[in-house]
């Protein structure tokens, strides 16, 4: 029984990297640098399953291309006028965001689920 806390436990733990992990692509979705080498990548968290739980295997950054715009009155623009921002789905990173958040709560509510069984199986014994 209480091997379930330690996997609700992973999962709990996983999620929340992966919570914080959307949080900075989102808030950094807008940001631009005049260097295409400087700019943002999206970060995205990898998971394993492993017997007693889940595992992050690592963050992995996005290989895709920045975005390229013209905007010469940029003061953060290159001598051409170009500004290089990040490529973040910002829709895609809200589905993200509302999968993780669910699978935080599931893991929660297993953990408190568990925790009531626990109490009341000791209960029983008195």
């Amino acid at each position: 029984m209480f091997k379930i806390l330690d996997v609700a436990g992973s999962g709990l733990a996983a999620q929340q990297l992966r919570l914080n992990t959307v949080a900075s692509n989102l808030a950094n979705a807008d940001t631009v640098s005049g260097d295409p080498a400087a700019v943002y990548r999206a970060r995205h968290v990898k998971f394993q399953a492993v017997e007693g739980g889940v595992r992050v295997t690592g963050v992995v950054e996005s290989q895709a291309e920045p975005l390229k715009r013209h905007e010469p009155g940029n003061p953060l623009a290159d001598e051409n006028g170009f500004v290089y921002a990040p490529r973040v789905d910002a829709v895609g990173e809200m589905v993200n965001m509302i999968s993780a958040s669910r699978s935080y709560q599931n893991n929660l509510e297993v953990m408190n689920t568990s925790k009531e069984l626990l109490l009341r199986t000791l209960m029983m014994g008195q």
